[in-house]
């Protein structure tokens, strides 16, 4: 069964993290937790090779994942596009391991499309020689013929945690004579690097990303947080519209909205549609609410009074 990261077993210097990287994907239809845990780790074994193997990063005090991709050292080297998905897959790796919420199909395949985006990326800064290549979420389809062809999940499962965890500092001391020729060649093929930015639809953007980061600090949709509110006194035929999502306390009353726009777009975007929404909530209920505008990455609180 190929996967998009069979590309990684061509180099040696990526065995610590390919094997891992692969089986995500493959335990993407046995297990869904699996495979986002398992992009996680797959992720934080690349970070920790890069560290050990470029001059210009230096561990932080603490060497977990969460301060070692927060590094200003490291986030110079990875763009913004790539630092918010591997952002993603912390935070989802950490939702699998720690229980709540059954992790989703999008999210889990938002997982390998954000892994692949990052392993290619190290592929270009760091192999001898590189391909251009694609994600292909074709992969990712399941025919009737590789469900038979499947191993158990208990095999798939022991075969994706085989790899201990990583003693950073061994690490380093191993790959000190790789350290002046891949820094050199970091530096070089950095220059060159084309993003690829994350271009999810509103919907898609809503889903994965804004609903996650909502569930993440505390609300419920659907109880507390409810989507798609219906509001009247809208400046169309209608008159009717319809707010992203609208945060209700235990009064009855709107405490706050957000309004959502898709990956790519600047949330400042929203402030219109959002000042609509909030007046009509005002009206309705006496109480206006706080703004949020967010694309899933970067979110605001605005205050139309003050910054109209």
């Amino acid at each position: 069964m190929a996967t998009n990261f069979d590309f990684l077993k061509a180099n040696s210097e990526f065995d610590l993290f390919a094997d891992v990287a692969i089986s995500a994907e493959k335990i993407l239809h046995i297990d869904l937790d699996a495979c986002v845990i398992n992009c996680r780790r797959a992720m934080e074994f690349a970070v920790k090779w890069m560290y050990s193997i470029d001059k210009d990063l230096e561990l932080p005090m603490e060497d977990s994942l969460v301060n070692l991709i927060n590094d200003a050292a490291f986030k110079n080297i990875v763009d913004t596009d790539i630092w918010r998905r591997m952002e993603f897959i912390r935070k989802i790796g950490n939702k699998a391991a720690h229980g709540g919420k059954a992790v989703t199909q999008e999210q889990a395949e938002l997982c390998l499309e954000n892994l692949f985006v990052f392993l290619d990326c190290v592929a270009y800064f760091y192999a001898p020689e590189y391909n251009e290549r694609e994600f292909d979420k074709t992969l990712l389809e399941l025919t009737s013929d590789e469900a038979a062809a499947f191993v158990t999940k208990k095999d798939e499962e022991e075969k994706a945690e085989d790899k201990p965890e990583i003693d950073i500092e061994q690490l380093i001391r191993e790959n000190e004579a790789l350290k002046a020729e891949l820094s050199a060649r970091r530096a070089e093929q950095q220059q060159t690097y084309v993003p690829k930015p994350l271009d999810l639809s509103e919907y898609e953007t809503r889903k994965i990303y804004v609903d996650f980061m909502i569930e993440d600090a505390g609300w419920t949709l659907g109880v507390d947080c409810v989507t798609e509110f219906e509001l009247y006194g809208m400046p169309n035929r209608s008159e009717i519209g319809y707010a992203d999502y609208v945060f209700f306390g235990n009064d009855g009353k709107p405490l706050a909205l957000l309004e959502a726009k898709r990956t790519c777009n600047d949330v400042s975007k929203g402030r219109h549609q959002a000042k609509l929404y909030a007046d009509a909530l005002e009206n309705k209920y006496g109480r206006r609410p706080v703004i949020f505008l967010s694309n899933g990455f970067d979110t605001r609180i605005w205050n139309d009074r003050f910054y109209p």
